[in-house]
């Protein structure tokens, strides 16, 4: 068996209208420092945003998940954090924000494997 490693994550809410506070988790943040991991997965239930907003721009909410995927990959789609190491990232990620694409509060756990808990928590808390 692996080691296991402390890891933190955050869900990603989606929050159609501010003004309202109504919102539904549509991805997972994971950081794990001790292996300078981190990664985000999203899943946008287009039926959930349009019953809290039918007016939602779903392409908007769209990119602005994969934006979020792009910061955790680093490199070119991280645009101004891609020299940031995975903490940093995280630590940009899921600062408190008003927007229609928030992180939620951070949780931590342990894992062997953090690719895999991004998977498990997508499916347990998002679909």
């Amino acid at each position: 068996m692996s080691e296991r490693t402390v890891f933190e994550y955050a869900l990603l809410r989606v929050v159609p209208r501010v003004e309202r506070g109504e919102c539904f988790n549509a991805g997972v943040l994971v950081y794990c420092r001790a292996k300078s991991f981190v990664a985000a997965r999203t899943h946008l239930d287009e039926r959930k945003l349009k019953a809290l907003d039918p007016h939602a721009d779903v392409v908007g909410v769209r990119a602005a998940l994969r934006a979020v995927e792009g910061v955790c990959c680093g490199g070119d789609a991280a645009g101004q954090a891609a020299g940031d190491d995975a903490g940093r990232r995280f630590r940009w990620l899921i600062a408190p924000r008003s927007t229609v694409v928030q992180p939620g509060a951070v949780h931590s756990g342990l894992t062997a494997d953090p690719e895999a808990e991004v998977e498990r928590l997508l499916d347990l808390l998002v679909r």
